[in-house]
């Protein structure tokens, strides 16, 4: 089996395979998955592990069938690195994989953990080109992967879910949901031009943007209530007022490509401070 579009050897088959690992998109599932673990307290390594796993194949075979379905079946992308058949050989490696985890965290834990991760393979899977034609599957497919990622590195460890990790989970769902509006407007034209209803189709470009940062501040407005209640420690208002800092500056910016960086490092920097804040905080 060829994988290899452009080269040949084992240099070019292995770097196809890994041009489908796009850090960026990777990373931020991957946190989720520990931070999750880290929610719980004290955790298992081994376990954490297992579910980082589970969740970067079922990533790994989004950006697979992406590649599959833009270039191969749609003719949309201009080049792709991996061979049709290559590309089908890698779905149905991941998946297998994929699947191979799922039974670990089953005999590990206990069915349920391995029923909480396996929507981030059925979402992966299914975003193209079925779930990516649409508003919500094309807006909140990446975001609620991350949820699930929350919610199910914190299951294997505890084998239950609270508050805390549901208030995560749906914090970053909103958070990351108004980003994407943002980050799909970048392709308004091309997606209006191939009948792709993205949110920014549907309202138009103004609107669809009031929309995003109005689900960003909404955001910030739940972490603060969570913080008061208290299910989140007091100390995760310092990521509020990050974020709220770097949201001001992306909403400034005319270009939906700049927007969207400030916004993926800003959350980067949210994470991170709300993770600290927990870790570090009063137990």
């Amino acid at each position: 089996m060829r994988f290899a579009r452009h080269g040949t050897g084992v240099r070019a088959e292995l770097s196809a395979l890994a041009s489908q690992v796009h850090p960026v998109f990777m990373l931020p599932p991957l946190a989720s998955s520990w931070f999750g673990s880290m929610l719980a307290g004290e955790f298992s390594l081994a376990l954490g592990a297992l579910h980082m796993t589970a969740i970067f194949l079922a990533v790994y075979t989004a950006h697979v069938k992406d590649g599959y379905v833009d270039f191969h079946l749609r003719g949309e992308d201009d080049d792709h690195p991996i061979t049709e058949p290559g590309c089908r050989l890698a779905l149905l490696s991941a998946s297998v994989a994929f699947f191979a985890c799922l039974a670990l965290l089953w005999l590990s834990v206990d069915p349920w953990a391995a029923l909480l991760t396996l929507p981030a393979w059925l979402i992966a899977y299914h975003h193209a080109p079925q779930l990516d034609m649409h508003p919500l599957g094309a807006t909140m497919g990446y975001p609620a992967g991350i949820a699930l990622a929350i919610l199910g590195g914190f299951y294997v460890q505890t084998e239950t879910l609270t508050a805390l990790p549901v208030a995560f989970a749906v914090v970053f769902l909103v958070l990351l949901t108004g980003i994407k509006v943002i980050d799909d407007e970048d392709d308004y034209a091309y997606d209006r031009s191939i009948g792709k209803r993205t949110v920014a189709v549907v309202l138009g470009p103004r609107r669809a943007r009031d929309l995003a940062y109005g689900l960003m501040a909404l955001s910030l407005v739940l972490v603060t209530a969570f913080a008061l209640l208290p299910v989140f420690p007091i100390e995760s208002l310092g990521a509020v007022l990050a974020f709220g800092v770097v949201a001001g500056f992306a909403r400034r910016s005319p270009d939906p490509t700049l927007a969207t960086m400030l916004l993926v490092r800003g959350a980067y920097v949210f994470l991170a401070l709300l993770l600290a804040a927990v870790y570090f905080g009063p137990q």
